[in-house]
Parts: C-alpha cells; structure tokens; sequence
C-alpha cells in the first residue's frame, strides 16, 4: 500500500511571499505621493499662501488658556473643597430680591441669589491681583454647592438671552457664584381676618446633600446680606419688613442641615376690598331701611324693594367667596356679609309682621258692621248722624222732625256718636282696642327707624375696632 502525504508548507511559504511584494508594491507609490504632497504644502506656505492661512478660534481660546490657569485638569471637583479631614467649608449668602407677589397659599418671588465660598484648587498666579469673570460654561466643570428651595412648587434659573448665571474667581480662591432666579413656594397663610390681614411668609434655602459636617451656611452681612429695590411696590400689599435668619433642621435618616430663611411681612390693602365689598354692603342695608317710610299698604313698593335688597347681598356675598380660596374657618370679610345680610333679611320680615297685623286689625274692623239687624223687606230708615257738637235738647227735639212732603216716616233711626258711646261702655272697649291696634301697627315701622341703624352702627363699631 503506497501512502501520499501531502505537505502544504512550501505552498503557505510561497503564498506568503507573493503577498508581501503586492503589499510592497501598494506601499511604495503611497509614500512617495504622501512625501511630495509634503513637500508641496512646505513650498507653498513659504510663498505665503492665502488658502493655507487659518485665524485661531478667539471663542476657544480664552476658555482653554482659563481652564490651564485654573488647572481644571488637575482636580477632582466632584468633591468638595477641603474634603479629606479638612473642616467643612464656610459659605456666605447675600440676596437681591424684588418683592414677592403673594396670592392664595403660595408667593412668587424673584431673586438675585449670590454665593461666597473659597476653593484654593482655583487659585492662579497674578501679578496684579485682578479676579476672574466666567459664564456658566465653566459652572458646569468645577465644584457648585448643591442648594435648592425647601417647600418650592416651581423654580427656573433664566436663560434669557444665555443662562442668568457669573462666576468670578479672585487669585486666592475664592468664589463668587451669582444666578437669577424665579421661585413659587409655599405660604402657609390664615385669612381668618381677611381683608384685614397680615401675612408672614419664609423663603427657605438649604443644601441638599451636604450636613453642617460639611457644609455650613450663613448670610455674609446679617440682615444687610438682604436688599430689595423700594421703587417696585405690590397691588394689595405693603411690605412692612425684611428680615433674615439661620436655623439648623433635622431629618431623621439623613442629619443636621444648615437653612437659611429669608422673612417678610406683608399687610393687605384695604382701600380695595372697601370699594368692592364693604361700600356696597352698607348701601343695601342702608337701602332696605328706606322701606320703613313706605305706607304699610303699598305692598307693590316694599315687597320688591326688600326681595331686591336681599338678592344684591347674595350677589355680593357669591363674587367675594369665589374669588377667595376655600378655607374652612370664616373669615372677617364673611361676619361682615352675613350681618349685612341678617339686616336686610330683617327689614322683610319686618314688613311681613306690619302686613300681617293691619290685615288682623281690618278684620277686626269689619266685624261689627255684619253683627247689624237686616232690615230687608222694610222701608229704609233715614240715620242721621249727629257728632258731639249738638246738645241733648237738640237731640230730643228731632223726635218731632216731619219731612217736607208731610209722610210720616215709619221708622226713624238716629244714631249719635257721643251718645252711644255714654250708653254702651262694650262699644267703647272695642273702640279703643282698635285704636291701640292700630298704634301698635305703626309703632313697629315707628321703632325700626331707630332700632335698625342703631344696631348697624354698633356692629360696625365692634367690628372695625376687633378687626382693624
């Protein structure tokens, strides 16, 4: 048995060969093309080419020659300044604030929030002591505190027409960090005397992720660190004081926290409210007293004077609610409509009462009148009324009284005033109890003249000196 062994070394060997001339021959006319073109461009620059001249980049530059001053390279600034069993760093705050818009249970304010500190990684060399000036390019690179707005709803930093944001660096380190800010935070707010109320609100700052350990926080001037612009002044509220304040707060799961507080105190304007609400108010009760001096039997004149009277108060009283948030405790504006409206509410039934009693005393009236004998079928006596201006002689002689045409009449009734009154004492007890009926009835309209200012005008004395 004959056995063929074939071996494939020589055939690799001479593939590897032809390989390496093809490459040798690829790289050879690259070289030569890449070392003309070479000496081309040296030529050409020393004729003073235009196409090879670029201009540096002025926008780069300045950022690249700031970030080797500052060595940015040669730091960790995730870290803080000082970190490693070094003491925790001091950081001084000062606040230019506009004041705040304050409505419902939260404030808007916008602020000028400026942070001090001092980072030696920042340190430069200068010869004439002058700081540096940077945007937010550089913010983004280097260590920032971390601080944010405690019971904040909304806040942005403006970037308009770039990010609202200064960084300035002086030789030995320190920094001064400054940035635009509008925040919507939290006012716990109690309007029970609304509109005649004072309202005290906070603007908390604290740091996020640092303790006191590491971080600790304090305003650089005090109560000065704190300036507003006077010029700029609120609708419906004077500001009465600016204050500021340092405290520490706890969390249970993380620590002790540095916060700063910045205080205002406002006070609502009245002038506003007494325009819309209390003015209006006092007219309509003042207008329902005008039905007292309306005869008692033009209903058409009371009834819808006092129906008017008490639907404007609901009007009133609908408009100030819906603009006010829904609290469930009442408000000093809310006595105030109430009372008005429990007055005017009073002045119909007050009326109603007036009406009732001189339709019971007219009643009463025409009961005597029916108790009289018929006198159907007969012939229709002749009455003569006589008053009190006659005398009894004069009485008895109208007993002889013949008419003119000489008919004896039947029947004569003569009916005397005066003289039924003398013999009939049940007739003049009924009489004078209508009259004292009908005094009562007037006296009602009589007493509420008084009755019902004065009782106004009291209220309004207990109020404003409660309230004002």
């Amino acid at each position: 048995i004959t056995v063929w062994i074939w071996k494939p070394t020589l055939a690799i060997q001479n593939m590897k060969v032809g390989v390496f001339f093809l490459w040798w021959a690829w790289v050879l006319p690259t070289e030569s093309r890449v070392h003309w073109r070479k000496r081309d461009i040296q030529e050409m620059s020393k004729k003073g080419s235009p196409i090879l001249k670029r201009s540096p980049d002025i926008t780069k530059s300045p950022l690249t020659k700031s970030e080797q001053l500052l060595r940015i390279d040669d730091h960790d600034f995730s870290m803080r300044p000082g970190f490693g069993g070094c003491p925790a760093i001091t950081r001084p705050f000062s606040v230019w604030a506009p004041p705040p818009y304050p409505w419902s249970q939260d404030f808007t304010m916008t602020l000028y929030l400026r942070h001090y500190w001092k980072d030696e990684r920042l340190s430069f060399p200068s010869t004439n002591n002058l700081s540096m000036t940077f945007d937010g390019r550089l913010v983004k690179k280097i260590w920032v505190p971390d601080m944010f707005f405690v019971h904040s709803k909304r806040s942005f930093i403006h970037d308009t027409t770039t990010d609202n944001v200064m960084l300035r660096v002086q030789p030995d380190g320190k920094v001064l960090y400054s940035l635009r800010v509008t925040v919507t935070a939290m006012c716990n707010m109690d309007f029970s005397r609304f509109p005649l109320d004072t309202q005290t609100c906070s603007l908390e700052i604290e740091s996020y992720a640092y303790t006191e350990d590491d971080l600790m926080l304090y305003w650089k001037k005090g109560n000065d660190s704190l300036k507003t612009d006077e010029r700029i002044s609120l609708s419906q509220f004077l500001i009465q004081e600016f204050h500021t304040t340092t405290k520490l707060a706890f969390y249970s799961s993380t620590g002790w926290y540095n916060r700063l507080y910045i205080n205002f105190t406002l006070r609502r304007h009245i002038f506003f409210f007494l325009l819309q609400t209390y003015f209006p108010a006092t007219l309509m009760v003042m207008l329902s007293w005008v039905s007292f001096w309306i005869d008692r039997r033009a209903v058409p004149a009371r009834v819808p004077l006092g129906i008017t009277t008490v639907l404007t108060m609901s009007t009133i009283i609908t408009g100030v609610n819906a603009s006010m948030p829904r609290v469930s405790y009442i408000k000093a504006v809310d006595i105030y409509l109430w009372v008005s409206f429990v007055f005017v509410f009073l002045s119909v039934l007050e009326y109603a009462a007036v009406n009732y009693l001189t339709t019971v005393q007219e009643r009463k009236e025409r009961k005597p009148q029916e108790k009289l004998p018929c006198t159907c079928g007969l012939p229709q006596p002749r009455a003569v009324l006589l008053d009190g201006s006659y005398s009894d002689g004069e009485v008895n002689d109208l007993g002889n009284y013949t008419p003119e045409n000489g008919d004896k009449p039947d029947r004569m009734m003569v009916q005397l005033t005066l003289a039924s009154e003398r013999s009939s004492p049940r007739r003049k007890s009924q009489r004078s109890s209508y009259v004292s009926m009908r005094i009562d009835t007037h006296a009602i309209d009589k007493y509420s003249r008084i009755i019902f200012p004065a009782a106004y005008i009291l209220f309004n004395l207990i109020y404003w000196s409660i309230f004002s």
